[in-house]
């Protein structure tokens, strides 16, 4: 089980750090959006579509990677000063939301993709760019998300039972330190 739990959180960050490269891509497709359009004076056609369609893949597919770093956003009024094991519980409490959450996604998102899929959907734009390829990473990205949600259910269950849970099976842990003591050295409360 361990291995299992190990596996999704290296899959979900070698997809993260992947993923992480497509802002390179990104920049260069707008800068080159920039250069057609005010240096030749006449845009191209497809950089802008292109990079908004590479960025709906980097904003889809990096959920379980920002999961396993613990990179998604918390209120930290209250969060941020509890101890890692209030943290776990206050997790495993609210985890049933992201559940909810996540299955929704992966029903409605199989839905979209296997409809632009069948209909081997296409921009409306002169390009007619090729939007099956990024819906139908939806759902695989709800999967992703899902399994590394698990992982960390089962991480937060093991802190409250005060059983070790190390970075490489789990992704990242909960900070000890409170908010004001993260204020006070100059650094940022995840």
């Amino acid at each position: 089980m361990k291995n299992l739990a190990r596996g999704v959180t290296r899959l979900n960050r070698w997809i993260g750090k992947w993923a992480s490269l497509a802002v390179l891509i990104l920049f260069a497709l707008l800068l080159a959006d920039v250069v057609m359009r005010y240096l030749v004076g006449q845009p191209a056609i497809w950089t802008a579509e292109l990079a908004t369609l590479i960025f709906g893949v980097y904003a889809i597919i990096a959920g379980g990677y920002l999961l396993a770093e613990r990179g998604h956003v918390n209120v930290d009024i209250f969060y941020g000063g509890f101890s890692r094991k209030r943290k776990a519980l206050v997790d495993i409490v609210t985890w049933p939301l992201f559940f909810i959450f996540v299955v929704v996604l992966l029903w409605q998102g199989y839905d979209i993709a296997k409809e632009a899929i069948e209909d081997m959907e296409v921009s409306n734009s002169t390009w007619k760019a090729p939007l099956w390829p990024t819906k139908s990473l939806i759902p695989v990205a709800a999967i992703l998300l899902l399994l590394q949600g698990f992982v960390r259910l089962w991480a937060d269950i093991r802190i409250l039972m005060d059983l070790p849970v190390d970075e490489e099976t789990f992704g990242a842990l909960a900070s000890e330190e409170s908010a004001a003591d993260a204020v006070a050295a100059g650094g940022i409360q995840e």
